[in-house]
């Protein structure tokens, strides 16, 4: 959604939007919605990037809220845009109308809010914007680095329940004539062939069922508790892992703390929209000391999540009262290194995943030719 500003008039007049009726600690207490729901990051990048050119250029919020409305191309985005666009020119400030239609987050909502009670909209809308180009950023990079393992991984698991189900009976009746001993590591696959020829069905079953157990309770306490355990030991993924979330928690102080919002409720915004379990128990647990007095610093030494050099550049922040700017470039400095060991991670998994395939069908073909190289060997 890119519009073209150059033919637009600007218009002098700039139109204020009345006081909102909910307050903004009502709005903390209420169930906050996780990442990306609703919209679609693109289209938050897309509208926040528009609205941050528009106000920019001069043009009064009713007018570039019209300009974005007729940009949209999906119906149901044209539909949302226009009722936002309808409560603004009623009187609602924009952080209002967007936080009615359900389809932003609380760190959103009340990045907004910051901005137009501060005057600083348009560096909250181009901080916004930058937010979500880096967070589709980074998941395209994930998608990149695991697309093609998984694709060798899937080729891998159907070649392999082929050559089970259709090669190795062919062979298994082939060998039936020889009335010889086979070597062990052919009665070993003939075996497994049977075995899955015989409970296929019923394996797919119990692996759909155990898919649509995990499935169904993936919001539960329990699940979110044991999957990111296991998650975070992953000697590959983990590291990952915990610095995209990294990542994010750096992004998300420095937009909300560079936006004059206090440190106990950035902790708290910052925490319920994370939506990974041990980063949300850890910012609970500072969320508890900061308001009893704690430093920040002093709070995230007790988890093994933040590093030491985050910590100590942190505290030096807080002494100088720069913790905007530390969020920043330390936002910075690991998505850089985000971005290094997605590629090595890449690197080190297309290799390894078509070694697996290979070994896997090599196996299967050679325990399968092995007697026939014995009985050609035994007639000369």
């Amino acid at each position: 959604m890119s519009i073209d500003i150059k033919n637009i008039k600007k218009t002098k007049k700039k139109e204020k939007a009345k006081p909102a009726g909910k307050s903004v600690l009502d709005f903390m207490n209420r169930d906050i919605a996780l990442f990306g729901s609703g919209l679609s990051d693109k289209t938050k990048e897309r509208l926040y990037s528009d609205l941050h050119i528009l106000l920019s250029s001069g043009i009064d919020i009713k007018t570039a809220l019209e300009l974005i409305v007729e940009d949209q191309k999906k119906k149901k985005d044209k539909i949302l845009f226009d009722t936002v666009s309808k409560k603004v020119i009623g009187g609602n400030s924009l952080s209002d109308a967007l936080q009615d239609t359900g389809k932003i987050t609380a760190y959103e909502y009340f990045s907004l809010k910051i901005g137009e009670e501060s005057g600083k909209i348009n560096e909250v809308l181009l901080e916004l914007a930058a937010f979500f180009t880096r967070k589709i950023k980074q998941k395209r990079q994930l998608v990149n680095a695991f697309s093609y393992p998984v694709l060798v991984l899937l080729t891998a698991i159907t070649a392999v329940t082929f050559m089970m189900k259709f090669v190795v009976p062919m062979f298994k009746d082939v060998f039936a004539r020889f009335q010889g001993k086979l070597p062990y590591i052919t009665e070993l696959i003939i075996q497994i062939s049977e075995w899955f020829s015989s409970y296929f069905w019923y394996a797919f079953l119990c692996f759909a069922g155990m898919l649509f157990l995990l499935y169904s309770q993936k919001k539960k306490l329990w699940f979110r508790k044991i999957f990111s355990s296991l998650l975070m030991r992953l000697p590959l993924a983990g590291p990952i892992v915990k610095k995209v979330y990294i990542v994010r928690f750096c992004q998300a102080m420095a937009l909300l703390i560079g936006s004059r919002t206090p440190m106990l409720k950035a902790i708290q915004l910052v925490k319920n929209m994370i939506g990974f379990y041990p980063f949300e128990k850890a910012l609970e647990k500072i969320d508890q000391d900061i308001l009893h007095g704690k430093d920040l610093h002093q709070s995230m030494k007790q988890f093994a999540l933040f590093d030491k050099r985050m910590i100590s550049l942190i505290r030096v922040a807080e002494e100088v009262n720069q913790l905007d700017k530390i969020f920043e470039r330390l936002n910075k400095q690991y998505s850089e290194e985000l971005e290094h060991q997605i590629s090595i991670m890449a690197s080190l998994l297309e290799p390894l995943m078509i070694i697996l395939v290979g070994v896997l069908v090599g196996t299967i073909l050679v325990s399968m030719y092995l007697p026939l190289f014995q009985l050609s060997s035994s007639i000369y």
